[in-house]
């Protein structure tokens, strides 16, 4: 585990430190929470975007020799 230096208002911390205690933790366990759950979207977010390349690749793409006329497209 890597240890990091944080700069924050001091009102800020103050009002951190009171809810880590209303909550019954530390100020510590709070930024790790928050820290891996924004690692733990970002994994989700990349998963999904990954999963999605590789359906555009997978996919056959077939129109069944359908083809689209720009006129067609825009008639109303």
């Amino acid at each position: 585990m890597k240890n990091i230096t944080l700069a924050v208002e001091d009102e800020v911390l103050e009002l951190v430190k009171l809810t880590a205690a209303e909550q019954g933790t530390t100020v510590d366990a709070l930024v790790r929470e928050f820290f891996a759950t924004v690692a733990a979207t970002r994994r989700a977010n990349d998963g999904a975007r990954q999963a999605l390349l590789n359906l555009a690749r997978e996919a056959a793409g077939d129109m069944d020799g359908k083809k689209w006329i720009r006129e067609a497209l825009h008639d109303r």
